[in-house]
């Protein structure tokens, strides 16, 4: 499919000044000195031709979009019922940070691996004997799927997001108290905001939608980097959580299985179509970019992209 690069130009532009009606994130110090009318978007198909607009090679933490790709990983590392022993398969109406479903819940599982609780549970089942070799095999995996070697993380957002995350460390604890999570909670905390803190820009973004988008084989050389049925269960949980409280509206409104992430990232993955990635880094009140929701809906209406 060709996509005509000055449209989709005209389309950011389009949705742009929507940025001035939303927020930037205020709990992660080191993320608030964003440019607040940033909007950058690259497309990538799956025949590994790309088209963007915006600055889409300016870089960005991923934030929650990396929760899908850990997510990937710790499945093909442990099987479904392990995975899903530990973190359930149901959207939450509640806040992505919110503890109240762990002490509700008669199991005090997370109610799926979307939200914090859930993520921090799944980035404990990454397969390692330390939190080095941990983290070098997500890092690893995530420089597979953009087919780049350069791919790290953003040290001064890890760390800023490492001082400040009393909340995640209190759902760390809650959960080791009822045996979710196994491993040291402050290990884990260093871990998960590393991993929050990976860095890349649009174009690497889009490439790993399009792996998602591709039932898990890479474009570009064919090789099968994610199993069809992993592929298949993370673009579901993209569809049923992944723009956090808007997920609902946003598959009626957009209907593309997508992830956003608070730094104002966004991934799409259109099966067997395309992936997206967009920055813009405006929030609206659930925490998802504010102009990238609307670019979303104007290009899924004009490619007709919503697989409802």
């Amino acid at each position: 499919m060709y996509i005509d690069n000055q449209l989709l130009a005209n389309m950011v532009d389009e949705a742009r000044p929507i940025s001035s009606e939303g927020r930037l994130v205020d709990y992660i110090p080191a993320l608030k000195k964003e440019n607040k009318d940033n909007l950058a978007v690259s497309v990538c198909f799956l025949n590994g031709e790309f088209f963007y607009a915006g600055d889409y090679l300016e870089k960005f933490t991923l934030q929650s979009i990396s929760k899908v790709i850990t997510l990937a990983l710790v499945l093909m590392d442990n099987g479904e019922e392990e995975v899903f022993s530990k973190v359930g398969m149901e959207p939450t109406g509640d806040p992505f940070n919110s503890i109240v479903k762990l002490e509700t819940n008669r199991v005090s599982k997370p109610l799926n691996p979307m939200i914090n609780a859930g993520a921090l549970a799944v980035t404990d089942m990454i397969k390692g004997a330390t939190n080095e070799e941990k983290w070098e095999r997500l890092l690893a995996f995530v420089n597979v799927l953009t087919g780049e070697e350069e791919v790290t993380y953003n040290k001064e957002v890890a760390d800023s997001e490492f001082n400040t995350a009393f909340l995640n460390r209190s759902l760390g604890y809650f959960m080791k108290q009822h045996g979710i999570i196994k491993g040291d909670v402050e290990h884990l905390i260093y871990l998960y905001t590393k991993q929050c803190a990976l860095e890349m820009n649009c174009q690497d973004l889009a490439k790993i939608g399009a792996v998602f988008a591709n039932d898990g084989m890479d474009p570009v050389t064919g090789r099968q980097l994610i199993t069809r049925d992993v592929a298949r269960i993370c673009k579901t949980f993209m569809v049923t959580c992944g723009m956090y409280n808007s997920s609902g509206e946003f598959a009626i409104k957009v209907g593309i299985p997508a992830k956003s992430g608070v730094s104002g990232g966004i991934m799409g993955s259109v099966p067997r179509k395309c992936g997206i990635g967009i920055f813009g880094p405006s929030l609206d009140e659930t925490g998802n970019s504010i102009a990238g929701l609307r670019l979303l809906e104007l290009m899924g209406n004009e490619y007709k992209w919503s697989i409802f």
